[in-house]
């Protein structure tokens, strides 16, 4: 039996892995390991091609930063951009969009867009409880603004990193840390524009069937005071300290002893403020001894409060199980502990990245170093913030846009192209590369779109003999037009649930601004970044 064409191999794979994508039955970690087998199972490429994902810096640098935005997230940052949020946007909708869209793009610019979405979504569900306004006003424009605020620097999404990358190794020049901002500053605008100006008519009224309390450290401590009928004036939840809520597991060596509160734990890290039992006809009245102490059952929740440190220790504990972990209550705390130590390592950090003093993956080794030395983070918490789903899935994507070149793929392709627009301007061939690449990222990841169209998109440079500084740019543009599907982005699938959305919601507002930074690809881009080598 013959083998197979390398090229239809590639093409093949392709295709099932876009179908693959698009079910979203298969883990795309599994699609990607799948693609990368079968690359090598067809003899398209050796093992060491295979696996050369895994070996590129660039891979390594978006690790590092989703520990940076785990960093930022846990120390309280992002609640403290979520307080201006509610102290400065005031209650019109409006208005109200539109900050919330300016702050979580300059938010996304410095993390992930993932990161910032997450934060801010129960930050806006807040803010639009207060405000009398439906989840589903706001939320949409916060994931679209996300995507829009990616495109201002280098290290706003994994795609501007690779895309920088690929352009080198094309002949092209890497891209400046705050370059991608001559076109992501106007998008961000006009986006927050859009989403202010249309949300109104064209997002709909929805009421979600079940939203999730929104993390809220004031919110979270009036409640245990009501819940324990506490009258203590000092404050529960504090930058140094935090209370957590505990059940007594069922075969926790505490049942039986004897509490009150006001002691402390055995190992005089934590005060004990209150007791509620948990009593067989199913209500919680707490039933103290004739001494005043507490008996201690299992079901019992008790109240405790201590350094954060102390707590997460205390919380980890098999003998308890924690009604809220105080971690995530930590994260509500506005500048919390090892906020600034945070903000100076991002400093630090985005100066080294913009100056081109160290290698970018460089930069972002010493800044997961500076946060794990100064105790930032724990190595545990470093290795739990990566989303390893990620790092395979560019790892295992990698290879595909390989394969393409080395087949000649992406240059029978390219020559396709050329054949439709004849001797055409380098104009339409961008909106001919855009419209595959919108198309294509409303169904699979914008990573692996950009890995598939990049290679396509060299080699069309290339035979025309233009510069690949404004087909590259041209494709991250459009790469980050996520906007008419839930399935483009994981920013879109997390507003979904908490504000009720359907499948087809995301199109209406959505397709303004895809439309947008298509015409913004094809027309403004190459003002800035010139066609002539």
């Amino acid at each position: 039996m013959e083998p197979l064409d390398p090229v239809i191999a590639t093409v093949v794979i392709l295709l099932l892995a876009v179908v693959a994508f698009a079910s979203g039955k298969v883990p795309l970690a599994v699609v990607a390991g799948g693609v990368m087998v079968a690359l090598w199972a067809t003899g398209v490429l050796e093992l060491g091609q295979v696996l050369a994902g895994f070996a590129e810096p660039t891979v390594l640098l978006i690790a590092c930063l989703f520990i940076v935005s785990e960093a930022l997230d846990a120390t309280g940052v992002t609640a403290w951009v979520g307080q201006l949020v509610i102290s400065r946007a005031g209650t019109a909708r409006r208005p109200l969009t539109l900050v919330i869209a300016l702050i979580v793009a300059v938010l996304t610019a410095f993390i992930s867009i993932n990161g910032a979405v997450a934060a801010l979504v129960p930050v806006v569900v807040v803010v639009a409880s207060r405000a009398g306004i439906v989840p589903s006003k706001l939320l949409l424009p916060v994931a679209f603004a996300a995507s829009a605020g990616s495109l201002l620097t280098l290290t706003g999404t994994p795609v501007n990193l690779l895309v920088s990358e690929l352009a080198v190794a094309a002949g092209g020049r890497p891209f400046g840390f705050f370059e991608f901002a001559l076109v992501g500053l106007p998008l961000v605008v006009c986006t927050a524009a859009i989403v202010a100006l249309g949300g109104g008519r064209l997002l709909p009224v929805r009421q979600p069937d079940r939203l999730g309390v929104p993390r809220d450290a004031r919110a979270t401590a009036k409640t245990l005071r009501e819940s324990y009928q506490l009258e203590l004036e000092r404050p529960l939840i504090g930058v140094r300290e935090g209370v957590v809520e505990v059940m007594i597991a069922p075969r926790s060596t505490l049942i039986g002893r004897e509490i009150i509160a006001g002691m402390r734990t055995r190992d005089e890290d934590l005060v004990i403020l209150a007791i509620r039992h948990a009593n067989p006809d199913g209500t919680e009245e707490s039933r103290p001894n004739a001494d005043g102490t507490t008996t201690l059952r299992a079901g019992d929740a008790v109240l405790v409060q201590g350094p954060w440190d102390a707590l997460e220790r205390y919380a980890r504990s098999a003998d308890v199980i924690a009604v809220t972990p105080p971690q995530e209550l930590r994260r509500a705390v506005p500048l919390g502990a090892g906020a600034k130590r945070s903000l100076g390592v991002l400093a630090a950090l985005v100066l080294l990245l913009a100056t081109a003093i160290v290698p970018p993956v460089i930069a972002g080794l010493l800044a997961v170093m500076a946060l794990i030395v100064a105790r930032v983070l724990s190595p545990a918490q470093a290795f739990r913030a990566v989303s390893w789903t990620t790092i395979v899935l560019i790892a295992g994507m990698v290879p595909l846009s390989t394969a393409f070149v080395t087949t000649g793929a992406a240059g029978g392709v390219a020559d396709a192209v050329l054949g439709f627009i004849g001797s055409g301007s380098p104009h339409l061939a961008l909106l001919v590369l855009g419209v595959i690449t919108l198309v294509l990222g409303q169904f699979i990841s914008n990573v692996a779109t950009v890995l598939v169209v990049a290679p396509i998109s060299i080699a069309l440079a290339q035979s025309m003999q233009v510069s690949v500084q404004p087909f590259m740019m041209a494709l991250t543009v459009v790469g980050a037009a996520s906007f008419l599907t839930p399935l483009a982005t994981p920013a879109n699938l997390m507003v979904m649930q908490p504000a009720g959305y359907r499948f087809g919601d995301y199109w209406r507002l959505g397709l303004p601004l895809a439309l947008l930074f298509l015409a913004v690809s094809v027309l403004y881009v190459p003002l800035i970044w010139p066609f002539e080598p």
